[in-house]
């Protein structure tokens, strides 16, 4: 399994709505960067990934779960943009804001922080138990 990170703004499509759409997951789509449409392309059923909240918070809210892989993107014509399909888990017990991350140093080469603007991210499984256990969940 793979892990990843998903940035949405809050007030465009947050947890909640996430949380509302069920098993049947929604398309993660309207991305429109290479390398976060590779990273979707790379994506397998049953890979996770946290769900964080950009611009309004900044901070990792809830866990994911690839449902579909990589497939055309609906939002669009064009045939280079790819998405999958993801479900929430569930949610941190409590949410890990981005200052906290950049405060940690095991965390410093984290996509997120170095690569703040790329809407998907890989996460590696160290990141992953560190994120999990500042979240007070289970990795």
């Amino acid at each position: 399994m793979a892990y990843w990170l998903f940035k949405s703004e809050p007030d465009v499509w947050g947890w909640d709505a996430q949380v509302a759409k069920g098993d049947a997951g929604e398309e993660w789509g309207g991305v429109r960067n290479y390398q976060a449409r590779n990273h979707m392309r790379a994506m397998k059923i049953g890979d996770q990934g946290f769900f964080y909240h950009s611009n309004i918070g900044k901070q990792i809210v809830g866990i994911v779960e690839v449902c579909a892989e990589s497939h055309p993107d609906s939002t669009t014509d064009d045939p280079r943009w790819d998405c999958v399909d993801i479900r929430a888990l569930r949610p941190l017990k409590r949410p890990v804001t981005l200052a906290e991350v950049k405060a940690d140093p095991r965390l410093k080469d984290m996509a997120l922080v170095t690569s703040m603007r790329l809407s998907v991210q890989p996460v590696t499984p160290e990141e992953w138990r560190i994120i999990c256990e500042m979240g007070g969940v289970a990795p």
